[in-house]
C-alpha cells in the first residue's frame, strides 16, 4: 500500500469546508431567484456576485488552518479532540445557515444559526491561539464577516417581520 503524499492532508483539510457550499449552493439556488429578491435589505447590502469570491477565500482559510492545527497536534488524537471538535461543530451550523435562510425562508432562525456560528467561530480560534498563532489570525477575516453577516441578516429580518 502506497503512503498518503505529504500534501494529501494539506489539500483536504483546505477543500473540506467547501463541501458544505455543495449542498447549500443548490439551496440557495432554489431560494435565492424569487424569495431573496423580494426581501427589503438595507443600502449596504452587497451585490449577490460578492458572496461567493468572499467564501470562497474564507472556507479556503479556515480549512488551511485547521490543517496546521491538525498538524502542530500531531493529527487525530486525545489533544485535538477540543480544538478541531470546535471547529467541526462551527462547520456544522456554518452549513445549516443556507437550508433554514434560504431553504426553509426563517430568517430569525437563520440569525440564530449565525449568531452560533460566530460563537463557535469565536471558540475554535480562541482554543487555536496557543496552538498555531498563524491558525489563529487566518480565522481573523472569517470572524469579521460573520459580525457582518450577522448584522446583515438581523436587518433583513427586521425590515421583513411583516412578510409571511
Amino acid at each position: 500500500m502506497e503512503m498518503i503524499p505529504a500534501w494529501a492532508p494539506a489539500v483536504g483539510f483546505t477543500l473540506l469546508p467547501h463541501a458544505g457550499v455543495c449542498f447549500g449552493g443548490t439551496i440557495i439556488k432554489r431560494g435565492s431567484p424569487t424569495w431573496y429578491q423580494s426581501l427589503q435589505k438595507p443600502s449596504w447590502c452587497p451585490p449577490k456576485w460578492v458572496f461567493p469570491p468572499v467564501w470562497v477565500t474564507l472556507y479556503t482559510s479556515m480549512g488551511y488552518s485547521s490543517y496546521l492545527v491538525w498538524k502542530e497536534l500531531g493529527g487525530f488524537n486525545e489533544k485535538s479532540v477540543v480544538p478541531l471538535g470546535l471547529y467541526a461543530g462551527n462547520l456544522a451550523v456554518n452549513w445549516a445557515w443556507a437550508p433554514i435562510f434560504f431553504g426553509a425562508h426563517k430568517i430569525g432562525w437563520g440569525l440564530v444559526t449565525l449568531l452560533l456560528t460566530t460563537g463557535t467561530a469565536t471558540a475554535t480560534t480562541a482554543s487555536w491561539y496557543n496552538i498555531n498563532k498563524t491558525a489563529a489570525y487566518l480565522m481573523v477575516p472569517y470572524l469579521a464577516w460573520l459580525c457582518f453577516a450577522s448584522a446583515l441578516n438581523y436587518r433583513i429580518w427586521k425590515d421583513n417581520s411583516n412578510k409571511k
